[in-house]
């Protein structure tokens, strides 16, 4: 059963929630502020984690701070309609996805799966086939990554994107690729949640010894990895 952490101080969601997920068959647990949340994450050690922004005593900011000092577990963040800022602080701070309140379930339900089944995806990789390119080193045995030889601390979306990136260097990705195979859904007008990965992703592997970014983007079509041995 998928433990799923429920961080949120409002009541009648919480409850509506609570009573969806109960009906697919999740084990919920529900914290009322983020530091009730860091005590269940010690105890429940949930599969995937849902951070509502605002919250007393610890926001949601605060609180995937103090998740992501320790832990890689997915995060999604419920955020105020229409409140970019929100989104994009999220995403910086390593979240794998957003929902805009109020949202249908449903469509909650279908991020979760997406974002576990990657999750499960990679674990279930083959792993004699790591990736070694650039600098960057993929193990899929314990999906860790190196750059340099230092380990780099990824949340499921940024590795899952390296990773898609990783296998086709020197390859273009468009945008509505990358969306699909490491977001698990259609990229959307205004969705900025790839590129916030994507920069995120950036600055943790860094750049080559040339000062050139390892991930290039080409504009009005995606990105691209650059395997540093076919440059000329």
């Amino acid at each position: 059963m998928v433990k799923l952490l429920l961080a949120d101080d409002d009541a009648r969601l919480s409850e509506l929630v609570k009573e969806y997920f109960d009906g697919e068959g999740y084990e919920v647990t529900h914290a009322w502020n983020g530091r009730e949340a860091l005590d269940c994450m010690a105890m429940e050690m949930p599969d995937i984690v849902i951070l509502d922004v605002m919250m007393p005593e610890l926001d949601g900011f605060d609180t995937l701070k103090h998740i992501r000092a320790k832990s890689s577990v997915p995060v999604i963040m419920l955020t105020a309609k229409g409140d970019d800022i929100d989104r994009i602080l999220g995403l910086e701070m390593g979240a794998d996805d957003y929902l805009s309140k109020p949202f249908n379930p449903r469509e909650l339900l279908a991020r979760i799966k997406a974002i576990l089944r990657r999750a499960t995806q990679e674990k279930d990789d083959d792993p004699m086939t790591d990736i070694d390119m650039s600098g960057v080193l993929l193990r899929r045995k314990d999906r860790t990554v190196h750059v340099t030889g230092e380990l780099v601390e990824l949340t499921t979306s940024e590795y899952t994107l390296l990773e898609c990136l990783l296998m086709v260097p020197g390859q273009v990705l468009t945008k509505q690729e990358l969306s699909e195979k490491a977001l698990g859904r259609k990229l959307t007008m205004y969705d900025r949640s790839l590129d916030m990965h994507i920069s995120n992703l950036r600055k943790k592997i860094g750049n080559l010894e040339s000062g050139e970014p390892r991930i290039k983007t080409v504009r009005g079509v995606g990105y691209i990895f650059v395997d540093s041995t076919d440059k000329s």
